[in-house]
Protein backbone atom coordinates (compact mmCIF):
# COMPACT_ATOMS: atom_id res chain seq x y z
CA UNK A 1 0.00 0.00 0.00
CA UNK A 2 1.36 3.25 -0.83
CA UNK A 3 0.31 6.54 0.85
CA UNK A 4 0.57 10.45 0.35
CA UNK A 5 0.91 12.17 3.14
CA UNK A 6 -0.62 15.68 2.86
CA UNK A 7 -1.04 17.79 6.07
CA UNK A 8 -4.26 17.41 7.68
CA UNK A 9 -6.65 18.74 10.59
CA UNK A 10 -9.13 18.66 12.85
CA UNK A 11 -10.45 19.97 16.12
CA UNK A 12 -9.95 17.47 18.83
CA UNK A 13 -11.92 18.89 21.32
CA UNK A 14 -15.72 18.19 21.94
CA UNK A 15 -17.21 21.05 19.73
CA UNK A 16 -18.85 22.78 23.00
CA UNK A 17 -18.41 25.30 25.50
CA UNK A 18 -15.71 24.33 27.74
CA UNK A 19 -12.38 25.93 29.51
CA UNK A 20 -10.24 24.77 26.16
CA UNK A 21 -10.37 23.43 22.72
CA UNK A 22 -7.65 21.61 20.48
CA UNK A 23 -7.27 22.24 16.74
CA UNK A 24 -4.89 19.25 16.03
CA UNK A 25 -2.21 19.88 12.23
CA UNK A 26 -0.16 17.13 11.13
CA UNK A 27 1.77 16.81 8.25
CA UNK A 28 5.19 17.68 6.93
CA UNK A 29 3.75 21.50 6.60
CA UNK A 30 2.12 21.61 9.60
CA UNK A 31 4.41 24.01 11.61
CA UNK A 32 4.76 26.05 8.61
CA UNK A 33 1.10 26.24 8.26
CA UNK A 34 0.03 27.23 11.62
CA UNK A 35 3.13 29.92 11.54
CA UNK A 36 1.12 31.90 8.62
CA UNK A 37 -1.84 33.00 11.84
CA UNK A 38 0.06 33.13 14.50
CA UNK A 39 1.93 36.04 15.54
CA UNK A 40 5.66 34.58 16.80
CA UNK A 41 7.94 32.66 16.02
CA UNK A 42 7.24 28.87 16.24
CA UNK A 43 9.72 26.93 18.54
CA UNK A 44 9.85 23.45 18.64
CA UNK A 45 10.28 21.84 22.34
CA UNK A 46 8.95 25.04 24.04
CA UNK A 47 5.08 26.21 24.88
CA UNK A 48 5.10 28.90 21.98
CA UNK A 49 2.21 31.31 23.64
CA UNK A 50 1.19 34.25 21.73
CA UNK A 51 -2.23 35.12 19.22
CA UNK A 52 -3.72 34.25 16.21
CA UNK A 53 -4.45 36.62 13.79
CA UNK A 54 -6.62 36.66 10.26
CA UNK A 55 -6.07 39.97 8.33
CA UNK A 56 -4.52 41.83 11.19
CA UNK A 57 -7.17 40.86 13.56
CA UNK A 58 -6.26 38.99 16.81
CA UNK A 59 -8.63 36.07 16.89
CA UNK A 60 -7.79 34.24 20.25
CA UNK A 61 -4.69 34.20 22.50
CA UNK A 62 -3.40 30.95 22.29
CA UNK A 63 -0.84 28.12 23.27
CA UNK A 64 0.69 26.21 20.05
CA UNK A 65 2.63 23.02 20.96
CA UNK A 66 5.29 21.55 18.27
CA UNK A 67 6.19 17.88 17.81
CA UNK A 68 9.16 17.66 15.38
CA UNK A 69 9.12 14.13 13.41
CA UNK A 70 8.96 11.58 13.85
CA UNK A 71 8.43 12.55 17.92
CA UNK A 72 4.95 13.26 17.50
CA UNK A 73 1.98 10.83 18.00
CA UNK A 74 1.52 10.60 13.81
CA UNK A 75 4.97 10.38 13.37
CA UNK A 76 4.75 13.43 11.55
CA UNK A 77 5.32 17.17 12.10
CA UNK A 78 2.24 18.08 14.09
CA UNK A 79 1.57 21.32 15.65
CA UNK A 80 -1.65 21.96 18.23
CA UNK A 81 -3.21 24.83 18.55
CA UNK A 82 -4.86 25.65 22.22
CA UNK A 83 -7.68 28.22 22.68
CA UNK A 84 -10.06 29.43 25.03
CA UNK A 85 -13.11 26.59 24.48
CA UNK A 86 -15.53 28.67 22.31
CA UNK A 87 -16.79 26.90 19.30
CA UNK A 88 -17.07 29.99 17.32
CA UNK A 89 -13.47 30.85 18.12
CA UNK A 90 -12.51 27.29 17.30
CA UNK A 91 -14.41 27.01 13.92
CA UNK A 92 -12.90 30.24 12.72
CA UNK A 93 -9.66 28.95 13.64
CA UNK A 94 -9.74 25.49 12.02
CA UNK A 95 -11.18 27.38 8.70
CA UNK A 96 -7.89 29.40 8.66
CA UNK A 97 -5.80 26.40 8.84
CA UNK A 98 -8.17 25.13 5.53
CA UNK A 99 -7.01 28.37 3.54
CA UNK A 100 -3.28 28.04 4.46
CA UNK A 101 -3.25 24.48 3.00
CA UNK A 102 -3.93 21.84 5.28
CA UNK A 103 -7.41 19.72 4.28
CA UNK A 104 -10.22 18.58 7.43
CA UNK A 105 -8.74 14.74 8.59
CA UNK A 106 -11.19 11.87 7.83
CA UNK A 107 -11.96 9.71 11.05
CA UNK A 108 -9.47 8.75 12.40
CA UNK A 109 -6.51 9.79 10.31
CA UNK A 110 -4.56 10.91 12.92
CA UNK A 111 -4.03 7.27 14.30
CA UNK A 112 -3.96 5.98 10.74
CA UNK A 113 -1.12 7.76 10.22
CA UNK A 114 0.13 6.97 13.59
CA UNK A 115 -0.23 3.13 12.62
CA UNK A 116 1.28 3.36 9.30
CA UNK A 117 3.98 5.71 10.27
CA UNK A 118 4.58 2.87 12.74
CA UNK A 119 4.55 4.66 16.04
CA UNK A 120 2.24 1.86 16.93
CA UNK A 121 0.82 -1.81 15.54
CA UNK A 122 -2.78 -2.31 14.52
CA UNK A 123 -3.85 -3.84 18.27
CA UNK A 124 -2.74 -0.50 19.80
CA UNK A 125 -4.27 1.46 17.42
CA UNK A 126 -7.75 -0.42 18.17
CA UNK A 127 -7.44 0.42 21.87
CA UNK A 128 -7.14 3.57 21.55
CA UNK A 129 -10.72 3.70 20.74
CA UNK A 130 -11.66 1.10 23.56
CA UNK A 131 -9.93 3.50 25.48
CA UNK A 132 -12.46 6.29 23.95
CA UNK A 133 -15.25 4.47 24.57
CA UNK A 134 -14.92 2.81 27.84
CA UNK A 135 -17.53 3.00 30.19
CA UNK A 136 -15.83 1.71 33.54
CA UNK A 137 -12.55 2.13 35.21
CA UNK A 138 -12.39 -1.68 34.02
CA UNK A 139 -13.03 -1.50 30.88
CA UNK A 140 -10.26 1.40 30.43
CA UNK A 141 -7.64 -0.54 32.26
CA UNK A 142 -8.11 -3.18 29.73
CA UNK A 143 -7.77 -0.75 27.15
CA UNK A 144 -5.12 0.77 28.43
CA UNK A 145 -3.15 -2.45 28.37
CA UNK A 146 -3.87 -3.10 24.77
CA UNK A 147 -2.52 0.52 24.64
CA UNK A 148 1.02 -0.19 26.18
CA UNK A 149 1.14 -3.47 23.79
CA UNK A 150 0.43 -6.20 25.68
CA UNK A 151 -1.26 -8.04 23.22
CA UNK A 152 1.29 -7.36 20.60
CA UNK A 153 3.66 -8.97 22.81
CA UNK A 154 1.42 -11.72 23.78
CA UNK A 155 0.86 -12.88 20.39
CA UNK A 156 4.76 -11.76 19.06
CA UNK A 157 5.20 -14.95 21.82
CA UNK A 158 2.88 -17.27 20.38
CA UNK A 159 4.24 -16.35 16.16
CA UNK A 160 8.07 -16.95 17.75
CA UNK A 161 7.50 -20.53 19.00
CA UNK A 162 5.59 -21.12 15.77
CA UNK A 163 8.43 -20.06 13.46
CA UNK A 164 10.99 -21.79 15.62
CA UNK A 165 9.66 -24.93 14.47
CA UNK A 166 8.42 -23.67 11.24
CA UNK A 167 12.01 -22.96 10.54
CA UNK A 168 13.35 -26.44 11.99
CA UNK A 169 10.90 -27.91 9.02
CA UNK A 170 12.11 -25.56 6.52
CA UNK A 171 15.34 -26.32 7.14
CA UNK A 172 15.40 -30.20 7.25
CA UNK A 173 12.73 -30.02 3.80
CA UNK A 174 15.71 -27.36 2.28
CA UNK A 175 18.81 -29.11 3.29
CA UNK A 176 17.78 -33.55 3.61
CA UNK A 177 21.82 -34.05 3.53
CA UNK A 178 22.77 -31.73 6.47
CA UNK A 179 19.32 -31.17 8.28
CA UNK A 180 17.30 -34.10 10.21
CA UNK A 181 13.72 -34.06 9.91
CA UNK A 182 12.12 -32.93 12.77
CA UNK A 183 10.86 -35.40 15.14
CA UNK A 184 7.30 -35.36 14.87
CA UNK A 185 6.63 -35.71 19.12
CA UNK A 186 8.69 -31.86 18.67
CA UNK A 187 5.78 -30.58 16.11
CA UNK A 188 3.05 -31.84 18.22
CA UNK A 189 4.64 -30.42 21.67
CA UNK A 190 4.94 -26.83 19.90
CA UNK A 191 2.29 -26.90 18.13
CA UNK A 192 0.10 -28.00 21.32
CA UNK A 193 1.87 -25.41 23.51
CA UNK A 194 0.87 -22.39 20.96
CA UNK A 195 -2.66 -23.85 20.55
CA UNK A 196 -3.05 -23.69 24.58
CA UNK A 197 -1.94 -20.30 24.63
CA UNK A 198 -4.42 -18.95 21.88
CA UNK A 199 -7.22 -21.02 23.68
CA UNK A 200 -6.34 -19.09 26.78
CA UNK A 201 -6.40 -15.58 25.47
CA UNK A 202 -10.06 -16.89 23.57
CA UNK A 203 -11.58 -18.38 26.76
CA UNK A 204 -11.12 -14.45 27.79
CA UNK A 205 -12.91 -13.32 24.74
CA UNK A 206 -16.69 -13.02 26.04
CA UNK A 207 -15.56 -11.37 29.21
CA UNK A 208 -13.58 -8.63 26.90
CA UNK A 209 -16.57 -8.37 24.51
CA UNK A 210 -18.72 -7.70 27.92
CA UNK A 211 -16.52 -5.16 28.95
CA UNK A 212 -16.33 -2.85 25.69
CA UNK A 213 -20.15 -3.86 24.67
CA UNK A 214 -21.49 -3.51 28.42
CA UNK A 215 -24.72 -6.04 29.28
CA UNK A 216 -27.84 -5.80 29.12
CA UNK A 217 -30.33 -6.47 31.88
CA UNK A 218 -33.91 -6.87 31.62
CA UNK A 219 -36.62 -6.29 34.42
CA UNK A 220 -39.63 -8.14 33.83
CA UNK A 221 -42.76 -9.30 35.35
CA UNK A 222 -46.15 -8.95 35.23
CA UNK A 223 -48.37 -5.77 36.25
CA UNK A 224 -47.50 -4.19 39.89
CA UNK A 225 -44.40 -6.76 40.19
CA UNK A 226 -42.23 -3.89 41.48
CA UNK A 227 -40.20 -3.49 38.04
CA UNK A 228 -40.53 0.29 38.09
CA UNK A 229 -39.80 0.60 41.98
CA UNK A 230 -36.98 -1.98 41.68
CA UNK A 231 -35.48 -0.17 38.59
CA UNK A 232 -35.57 3.10 39.94
CA UNK A 233 -34.06 1.36 43.29
CA UNK A 234 -30.82 0.39 41.20
CA UNK A 235 -30.34 3.48 39.46
CA UNK A 236 -30.79 5.56 42.92
CA UNK A 237 -32.79 7.80 40.95
CA UNK A 238 -36.81 8.49 40.05
CA UNK A 239 -36.44 7.59 36.36
CA UNK A 240 -39.66 5.39 35.68
CA UNK A 241 -43.28 6.25 36.82
CA UNK A 242 -44.96 4.05 40.14
CA UNK A 243 -48.05 4.27 40.97
CA UNK A 244 -50.61 1.29 41.76
CA UNK A 245 -52.41 1.10 38.68
CA UNK A 246 -51.93 -1.70 37.01
CA UNK A 247 -50.38 -1.07 33.31
CA UNK A 248 -48.10 2.35 33.99
CA UNK A 249 -45.45 1.23 32.41
CA UNK A 250 -46.43 1.22 28.50
CA UNK A 251 -42.75 1.24 26.83
CA UNK A 252 -39.14 0.23 28.00
CA UNK A 253 -37.41 2.90 29.42
CA UNK A 254 -32.95 2.52 29.73
CA UNK A 255 -30.42 3.77 31.75
CA UNK A 256 -26.73 3.03 32.48
CA UNK A 257 -25.50 1.77 35.83
CA UNK A 258 -22.14 0.44 36.70
CA UNK A 259 -21.99 -2.91 38.96
CA UNK A 260 -18.50 -4.08 39.84
CA UNK A 261 -16.71 -2.51 36.75
CA UNK A 262 -19.25 -3.76 34.68
CA UNK A 263 -21.44 -1.26 32.29
CA UNK A 264 -25.09 -2.20 32.58
CA UNK A 265 -28.02 -1.02 30.38
CA UNK A 266 -31.10 -1.46 32.84
CA UNK A 267 -34.50 -1.91 30.50
CA UNK A 268 -37.33 -1.64 32.97
CA UNK A 269 -39.95 -3.13 30.91
CA UNK A 270 -44.25 -2.79 30.67
CA UNK A 271 -45.85 -5.63 32.50
CA UNK A 272 -46.59 -8.71 30.83
CA UNK A 273 -50.17 -9.75 30.89
CA UNK A 274 -52.29 -12.21 28.27
CA UNK A 275 -54.89 -9.73 27.33
CA UNK A 276 -55.04 -5.65 27.86
CA UNK A 277 -57.83 -4.13 26.73
CA UNK A 278 -55.77 -0.59 25.78
CA UNK A 279 -53.93 -1.27 22.37
CA UNK A 280 -50.87 0.90 23.72
CA UNK A 281 -50.36 -1.42 26.41
CA UNK A 282 -50.07 -4.35 24.02
CA UNK A 283 -47.43 -2.97 21.94
CA UNK A 284 -45.72 -2.15 24.92
CA UNK A 285 -46.17 -5.95 25.79
CA UNK A 286 -44.44 -6.97 22.42
CA UNK A 287 -41.60 -4.77 23.51
CA UNK A 288 -41.55 -6.30 27.00
CA UNK A 289 -40.94 -9.32 25.13
CA UNK A 290 -38.36 -8.59 22.18
CA UNK A 291 -36.67 -6.96 25.28
CA UNK A 292 -36.11 -10.18 27.38
CA UNK A 293 -35.30 -12.17 24.38
CA UNK A 294 -32.02 -9.70 23.92
CA UNK A 295 -30.99 -9.32 27.33
CA UNK A 296 -27.71 -10.43 28.89
CA UNK A 297 -29.87 -11.20 31.99
CA UNK A 298 -33.38 -11.25 33.32
CA UNK A 299 -34.72 -10.20 36.78
CA UNK A 300 -37.91 -12.19 37.02
CA UNK A 301 -40.15 -10.48 39.55
CA UNK A 302 -42.95 -11.10 40.98
CA UNK A 303 -44.95 -10.23 43.99
CA UNK A 304 -44.11 -12.00 47.11
CA UNK A 305 -47.36 -10.93 48.46
CA UNK A 306 -49.32 -12.77 45.74
CA UNK A 307 -46.55 -15.63 45.68
CA UNK A 308 -45.98 -17.63 41.94
CA UNK A 309 -48.76 -18.18 39.63
CA UNK A 310 -49.29 -19.66 36.24
CA UNK A 311 -48.96 -15.94 34.88
CA UNK A 312 -45.58 -15.27 36.73
CA UNK A 313 -44.44 -18.92 35.44
CA UNK A 314 -45.08 -17.99 31.75
CA UNK A 315 -42.98 -14.90 32.05
CA UNK A 316 -39.96 -17.07 33.74
CA UNK A 317 -40.41 -19.08 30.81
CA UNK A 318 -39.71 -16.73 28.82
CA UNK A 319 -36.46 -16.24 29.76
CA UNK A 320 -35.31 -20.13 30.26
CA UNK A 321 -32.45 -19.89 27.70
CA UNK A 322 -30.81 -16.78 29.66
CA UNK A 323 -29.16 -15.63 32.71
CA UNK A 324 -32.32 -15.39 34.94
CA UNK A 325 -32.62 -14.22 38.20
CA UNK A 326 -35.73 -14.65 40.14
CA UNK A 327 -36.40 -11.63 42.26
CA UNK A 328 -39.41 -12.00 45.02
CA UNK A 329 -40.29 -8.21 45.57
CA UNK A 330 -42.10 -6.33 48.31
CA UNK A 331 -40.63 -8.70 51.00
CA UNK A 332 -41.25 -5.81 53.70
CA UNK A 333 -44.86 -7.20 53.46
CA UNK A 334 -44.39 -10.97 53.47
CA UNK A 335 -44.42 -13.15 55.77
CA UNK A 336 -43.81 -16.33 54.04
CA UNK A 337 -39.86 -17.37 53.75
CA UNK A 338 -37.86 -17.07 50.35
CA UNK A 339 -36.97 -20.01 48.26
CA UNK A 340 -33.71 -20.97 47.71
CA UNK A 341 -33.26 -20.44 44.14
CA UNK A 342 -34.92 -16.32 44.31
CA UNK A 343 -33.56 -12.92 46.36
CA UNK A 344 -36.32 -11.22 47.97
CA UNK A 345 -36.33 -7.83 47.81
CA UNK A 346 -37.87 -4.50 48.70
CA UNK A 347 -37.24 -1.42 46.81
CA UNK A 348 -38.93 0.72 49.99
CA UNK A 349 -36.59 -0.42 52.47
CA UNK A 350 -33.27 -1.42 50.44
CA UNK A 351 -33.33 -4.80 52.02
CA UNK A 352 -32.05 -7.50 49.27
CA UNK A 353 -30.43 -5.07 46.71
CA UNK A 354 -27.37 -5.14 47.40
CA UNK A 355 -27.45 -8.56 47.36
CA UNK A 356 -29.46 -8.74 44.39
CA UNK A 357 -26.70 -6.38 42.67
CA UNK A 358 -23.79 -9.27 44.07
CA UNK A 359 -26.20 -12.15 42.17
CA UNK A 360 -25.89 -9.34 38.92
CA UNK A 361 -22.34 -9.49 38.96
CA UNK A 362 -21.89 -13.32 39.86
CA UNK A 363 -23.83 -14.23 36.57
CA UNK A 364 -21.41 -12.18 34.89
CA UNK A 365 -18.68 -13.27 36.37
CA UNK A 366 -19.49 -17.03 35.15
CA UNK A 367 -18.33 -16.37 31.90
CA UNK A 368 -14.60 -15.38 33.23
CA UNK A 369 -13.97 -15.20 36.70
CA UNK A 370 -10.61 -13.29 36.22
CA UNK A 371 -9.81 -9.87 35.38
CA UNK A 372 -7.85 -9.48 31.86
CA UNK A 373 -4.46 -7.38 30.85
CA UNK A 374 -5.62 -6.33 27.70
CA UNK A 375 -8.96 -6.14 25.23
CA UNK A 376 -9.52 -8.38 22.42
CA UNK A 377 -12.18 -6.71 19.72
CA UNK A 378 -13.93 -9.20 17.69
CA UNK A 379 -11.52 -8.75 14.43
CA UNK A 380 -8.71 -9.69 16.73
CA UNK A 381 -10.78 -13.38 18.13
CA UNK A 382 -11.25 -13.52 14.15
CA UNK A 383 -7.85 -13.61 13.85
CA UNK A 384 -6.93 -15.42 16.34
CA UNK A 385 -9.64 -18.35 16.05
CA UNK A 386 -8.14 -18.42 11.96
CA UNK A 387 -4.85 -19.24 13.37
CA UNK A 388 -5.97 -21.57 15.91
CA UNK A 389 -7.93 -23.66 13.16
CA UNK A 390 -4.56 -23.70 11.28
CA UNK A 391 -2.58 -24.76 14.14
CA UNK A 392 -5.33 -27.53 14.83
CA UNK A 393 -4.81 -28.50 11.18
CA UNK A 394 -1.03 -29.04 11.65
CA UNK A 395 -1.33 -30.68 15.18
CA UNK A 396 -3.80 -33.68 13.66
CA UNK A 397 -1.20 -33.67 10.70
CA UNK A 398 1.80 -34.24 12.76
CA UNK A 399 -0.15 -36.87 15.17
CA UNK A 400 -0.56 -38.75 11.26
CA UNK A 401 2.96 -38.63 10.32
CA UNK A 402 2.32 -36.23 7.03
CA UNK A 403 4.48 -34.69 5.14
CA UNK A 404 5.96 -31.77 6.69
CA UNK A 405 5.97 -29.79 3.72
CA UNK A 406 2.51 -29.47 4.47
CA UNK A 407 2.74 -29.50 7.73
CA UNK A 408 4.35 -26.38 7.23
CA UNK A 409 1.61 -24.84 5.03
CA UNK A 410 -0.46 -25.03 8.00
CA UNK A 411 1.99 -23.50 10.40
CA UNK A 412 2.45 -20.26 7.64
CA UNK A 413 -1.19 -19.97 7.46
CA UNK A 414 -1.47 -19.48 11.30
CA UNK A 415 1.26 -16.90 11.62
CA UNK A 416 -0.49 -15.24 9.03
CA UNK A 417 -3.07 -14.56 11.09
CA UNK A 418 -1.38 -13.74 13.87
CA UNK A 419 0.40 -11.34 11.59
CA UNK A 420 -3.06 -9.51 10.78
CA UNK A 421 -3.53 -8.80 14.64
CA UNK A 422 -0.79 -6.54 14.58
CA UNK A 423 -1.36 -5.23 10.85
CA UNK A 424 1.67 -6.81 9.81
CA UNK A 425 -0.59 -8.57 6.87
CA UNK A 426 -3.33 -6.05 6.48
CA UNK A 427 -5.76 -4.58 3.10
CA UNK A 428 -7.11 -1.35 2.61
CA UNK A 429 -10.68 -2.36 3.41
CA UNK A 430 -9.89 -3.60 6.59
CA UNK A 431 -7.70 -0.91 7.32
CA UNK A 432 -10.83 1.87 6.54
CA UNK A 433 -12.96 -0.07 8.19
CA UNK A 434 -11.16 0.48 11.71
CA UNK A 435 -10.73 3.52 11.65
CA UNK A 436 -14.24 4.76 10.57
CA UNK A 437 -15.13 4.15 13.80
CA UNK A 438 -12.68 6.61 15.26
CA UNK A 439 -13.89 10.52 15.41
CA UNK A 440 -12.57 12.91 13.36
CA UNK A 441 -10.14 14.66 15.73
CA UNK A 442 -8.46 11.57 16.68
Amino acid sequence: MNYTFDTICAIATPLSKGGIGVIRVSGENAIEIVQKIFTKKIIPKVINHGWIIDNGEKIDEVIVLPFIAPHSYTGENVAEIQTHGSPVVINHILNMILDKGARLAQRGEFTKRAFLNHKMDLSQAEAVLDLINAKTQKSANSAAGSLCGLLKIKTEEIKSKISSILGKIIASLDFPQDVAEVDYEEIITEVQGAIDEINDILKNAKMHNILRQGIKIAVAGRPNAGKSSLFNTLLNLKRAIVTEIEGTTRDTITETLEINGISATLIDTAGIRDKSPDKVENIGIEQSKAAIEEADIVLCLYDGQIGICEADEKIFNLAQDKKRIIVRTKCDLCNNQTKNNEISISSKTKEGIEELKKAIYEEISDLNPTQSEFLTNQRQQYCLKKSLEALENALNGAKNNELQDLISIDLKASITCLGEISGEVITEDILNDIFMNFCIGK
